[in-house]
């Protein structure tokens, strides 16, 4: 069950200012909810890592390694969360990519509602040097919306995932959400941008420019290569690509395409003990 946003203040003193717990509390005692179920997980939705733990995770929103700079709203945990029917997509595209040496790895899936909100309190705030020096060198925040970051966004029905391609027998990062990396274009060069495992898409991920456009000029014969690779796997299990991002995919037939939802993600409930021990005979 999640609970509609209606308030928002704000960013101070250079955080986010949200309301929305408080606004669970309230919620909740006045309907008889504790607070924990007044912001559980909604139903349909399901841990990707319980669905395919083999696809990767660097979940940016979840740190400060974004163009916010800091951990957003509603990433209470570094955990990709979805409708299952995009999760077991997803495992079927992951099948298909592990037969050829490959994996995927995802950035962001479900979205809540609070975390949108957030983005756009963020474009009231001074610029901040080196987040524009490396996710939108040639554009002022005007200009971000709504083509780049959306009011109200279709991460929040959970349905869509941004994600890319690594090499399988690539180790993965250790520490992706809190790495402080030096501020780099993120249409430079390959070798001019931070190191990552991931296969040369042209850009970074969350790159608002021109050149994330799906299909675009000036990109290398590789890098359009690893880009068809990524949009033909996704197109064959079902998801439709945004086409002024080569990273994000919505699922076509997803199942709340009229519904936004606002619970956070919250830590992955650890199995109890015994629960995958096979009955003794």
């Amino acid at each position: 069950m999640s609970v509609p946003q209606t308030l928002h203040s704000p960013p101070q003193s250079g955080e986010f200012f949200c309301v929305p717990h408080l606004v669970s509390v309230l919620l909740a005692l006045l309907t008889g909810l504790s607070p924990l179920r007044a912001e559980e997980m909604a139903a349909g939705f399901v841990y990707l890592r319980d669905v395919d733990p083999t696809i990767r995770q660097d979940m940016r929103y979840a740190g400060s390694l974004n163009f916010t700079g800091r951990r957003v709203p509603g990433y209470e945990a570094p955990e990709c969360v979805l409708v299952r029917e995009a999760a077991e997509a997803l495992k079927a595209a992951q099948a298909e990519l592990k037969g050829r040496g490959f994996s995927l790895e995802v950035y962001d899936c479900y979205r809540p509602e609070r975390a949108v909100k957030a983005f756009v309190g963020w474009a009231g705030e001074p610029d901040d040097p080196d987040a524009k020096a490396s996710y939108y060198p040639r554009l002022r925040k005007s200009e971000l919306f709504p083509d780049y970051i959306a009011t109200v966004s279709g991460h929040s029905r959970g349905a869509t995932v941004d994600l890319t391609i690594v090499p399988a027998d690539r180790k993965a990062e250790t520490e992706p959400m809190t790495a402080k990396a030096q501020p780099r274009d993120c249409t430079a060069s390959r070798r001019d941008r931070n190191g990552s495992a991931a296969l040369d898409m042209g850009t970074t991920f969350d790159c608002f420019d021109r050149k994330a456009n799906t299909s675009t000029s000036g990109l290398t014969p590789k890098q359009d290569h690893n880009r068809k690779l990524l949009l033909g796997v996704m197109e064959r299990h079902g998801f439709k690509n945004y086409e002024k991002e080569w990273w994000h995919f919505t699922l076509r037939n997803e199942p709340f395409p009229d519904r936004i939802f606002d619970f956070p993600i919250l830590p992955r409930p650890e199995p109890a003990p015994g629960a995958n021990d096979s009955p003794r005979p």
